[in-house]
């Protein structure tokens, strides 16, 4: 490879395919290559906090676009119909197994660079949009019916209140996790002054990153009323100095799957499927959907597949 010269994504070679790419969208138009359009893109998925995982993936069905449509192709020229003859191709004449998930990500790949370009004015209109999205199914993930919360919450409510070794933490810990759907690594980095009680009708959780890569996904998150009296018992009982939770995250686990099988809960009950709860429970109550999806962290595309399994679930109840 010539000095000059950069490879289809930084640091990414393309089995001998090289171009020089700008990588800013501003230097795009409807006649740039295919090739420069990716590249720009890229850039744009690393400022924008895509994971590794998705960027590499996302990349990979793109080099499948290049190399089906060749990377010179304008992007102004690319039509609904070209994305429809790879995607057939992909699927029928490529002669390597295309699993339903994979072409669902290949789906939702063309639709998030070319709706990209089409937001960015690079187009003049998205040849994506039509794409009918089927994505691929998957088990839907175990959540706990208002009944099963109501006597989840009893449950912890009396381990708190009982006579001997009472413990708030168990209802701390479940009562945070149903109104703000945190994940389990978020439960984890709460600092104490991470917390704002200084209302104690409008308690806030702010929740941070120390990874600047994942900074997008900091927020704020109601707590309920009652929280500010919970941390009071709590801090009374276990005295955290700099984190909520000074423990390990299977200590924690422990607690949820104690709580359960007092509760008389089967299934069990666990970080993802309280955090899938939570949602639910907002979903049926109306929340919006870019509102949900800001309050559960998650990017425009993790949040797709995440509103679908909320819509299934929602259908069944």
């Amino acid at each position: 490879m010539r000095a000059d010269q950069l490879p289809l994504f930084p640091g990414v070679e393309a089995k001998g395919q090289f171009v020089s790419l700008p990588l800013d969208v501003r230097a795009l138009d409807g006649k740039s290559s295919l090739a420069a359009a990716m590249g720009a893109f890229h850039e744009h998925m690393v400022r924008q906090g895509f994971s590794p995982n998705t960027i590499k993936a996302f990349s990979g069905d793109l080099r499948l676009l290049a190399k089906f449509l060749g990377q010179n192709k304008a992007i102004g020229e690319i039509g609904t119909q070209d994305l429809v003859d790879f995607l057939t191709y992909l699927r029928f004449y490529r002669g390597v197994p295309c699993a339903p998930k994979s072409y669902a990500r290949r789906v939702t790949t063309l639709k998030v660079l070319f709706g990209w370009l089409s937001k960015e004015k690079v187009i003049a209109a998205d040849p994506a949009a039509a794409l009918v999205h089927e994505p691929a199914s998957s088990p839907l993930p175990e959540v706990l019916y208002d009944d099963q919360v109501e006597r989840l919450l009893q449950t912890t409510k009396k381990i708190m209140e009982r006579a001997e070794k009472p413990d708030p933490r168990p209802h701390l810990l479940v009562t945070l996790l149903l109104h703000t759907g945190l994940k389990k690594s978020e439960c984890l980095g709460i600092r104490l002054s991470h917390l704002d009680l200084s209302s104690p009708q409008n308690p806030a959780l702010y929740v941070r990153y120390e990874d600047p890569r994942k900074r997008k996904k900091e927020r704020v998150l109601q707590l309920p009323p009652n929280f500010p009296s919970l941390f009071g018992r709590y801090q009374e009982r276990y005295a955290p100095k700099e984190r909520l939770f000074e423990c390990t995250a299977r200590n924690l686990e422990y607690v949820l799957a104690d709580a359960a099988r007092e509760a008389g809960l089967a299934q069990g009950v666990s970080f993802e499927n309280l955090r899938m709860t939570a949602a639910l429970r907002d979903y049926r109550a109306g929340v919006p959907a870019d509102r949900l999806r800001e309050k559960l962290g998650l990017s425009a595309v993790s949040w797709r597949e995440r509103e679908a399994k909320l819509k299934r679930l929602a259908s069944r109840l």
